[in-house]
């Protein structure tokens, strides 16, 4: 018996990579992340949004850290559509799914609320939009959690002739594995109905908050400040390569530390440290320091118009070393912002444990609706 055993698992060796098919799904599986996480907001940008925007652009960080502490491993994906009205300035602008989540925050940052006046809104387009346009991972290729999150306070158009109506956009937004959720502000009657319906058609769930997003609260910590400092010593680590143009979206992602609010930058600080264990410094790729280190990219590949300036006079050898030293110097750095966040997380749930008794009775804001759901619906 025990000369068969290894002849058995031979054979079945043989059997399983000898299939094209199941070789294939092997390779697939050791390439793709241990757990995708998509999200989209679908947002209306019009006037009366204007304090529930203002909002989402203080928490949307505190959202992705949400996902990051259920599940630290996972590669997550935002994905934002803004929407109006025919007539308005634009009736949707849409920014696809990307690990670049400091650029999604950009072009939220953007979006001012103005247009509307009239009651319906372009929502039947902007959903179509964002299942179909935003690069949602293909279902029959790869597990993910698909969520998203349609925020607004006015019903659809259905008067509109050149656009579908959302029960076939859901239809198909479901058959593609993405959950849809609904988060109506404010208490429009007709926008209840049809946002309960969608939820409903979607698997998704319905959200009600107050028309101003609800109370958002921004918790400003005793190691928010020091935090900064140190986001800025690791921003000085980051070596942009690629284009010129490219090196500017990378170099320019730190700045936004500087813009944010300090507990919006530290909840980015805090990203950032969690879900890359102190790899990155800035989300996408563009920072060759982690982009070597973590595999996607080796120095030799890359041609000298591509590096930095100060780069492109070292030698191959110099240019390795200035590198390592980089990276030593973030590790360094990154070990020092992990105890900082630890610390600011456990005042942080201090804070909340003690408001707690007081918002009982409080409805949900946008930002912990949203936090609720997506705790519930990763699986």
């Amino acid at each position: 018996m025990q000369y068969l055993r290894p002849v058995a698992l031979c054979l079945l060796s043989f059997f399983f990579f000898s299939s094209p098919a199941l070789a294939q799904t092997v390779a697939t599986e050791a390439s793709a992340p241990k757990r995708l996480v998509e999200v989209a907001f679908v947002l209306d940008t019009t006037g009366s949004m204007s304090s529930l925007i203002d909002g989402a652009k203080k928490k949307i960080w505190s959202i992705a850290n949400t996902i990051v502490d259920q599940h630290p491993d996972a590669e997550i994906r935002f994905g934002l559509v803004g929407y109006r009205d025919i007539g308005d300035e634009y009736v949707t602008k849409e920014f696809p799914l990307t690990t670049d989540i400091q650029g999604i925050y950009a072009k939220l940052l953007a979006f001012e609320a103005d247009g509307g006046g009239d009651t319906p809104e372009s929502v039947n387009e902007a959903l179509d939009v964002a299942v179909t346009k935003l690069g949602w991972s293909d279902k029959s290729q790869v597990k993910a959690d698909r969520i998203l999150f349609l925020v607004g306070d006015a019903p659809p158009h259905m008067d509109y002739k050149q656009d579908r109506k959302y029960p076939v956009v859901i239809a198909e937004a479901v058959k593609k594995g993405i959950v849809v959720n609904t988060v109506q502000a404010g208490n429009m009657a007709s926008t209840r109905k049809i946002w309960k319906e969608m939820a409903s058609l979607g698997k998704g769930e319905y959200l009600a908050i107050p028309q101003d997003g609800g109370r958002v609260v921004v918790i400003v910590t005793p190691y928010d400040d020091e935090i900064l400092v140190i986001q800025r010593k690791l921003n000085l680590t980051i070596v942009p390569y690629g284009s010129k143009v490219r090196q500017k979206q990378v170099a320019d992602k730190a700045t936004q530390y500087e813009s944010a609010p300090k507990a919006a930058s530290a909840e980015m600080s805090r990203f950032v440290s969690k879900s890359k264990k102190g790899k990155a410094v800035v989300t996408g790729d563009g920072d060759l320091v982690a982009d070597v280190k973590e595999g996607r990219k080796k120095l030799a590949d890359v041609s000298q118009r591509e590096l930095p300036e100060n780069m492109q006079k070292m030698s191959a050898s110099e240019q390795k070393a200035y590198l390592d030293v980089k990276a030593g110097e973030r590790e360094k750095l990154s070990r020092q912002l992990e105890a900082l966040v630890s610390k600011r997380d456990a005042f942080i749930l201090e804070q909340e444990k003690a408001a707690a008794p007081a918002s009982v009775s409080q409805p949900d804001s946008f930002d912990t609706g949203v936090k609720k759901t997506l705790k519930g619906q990763i699986k």
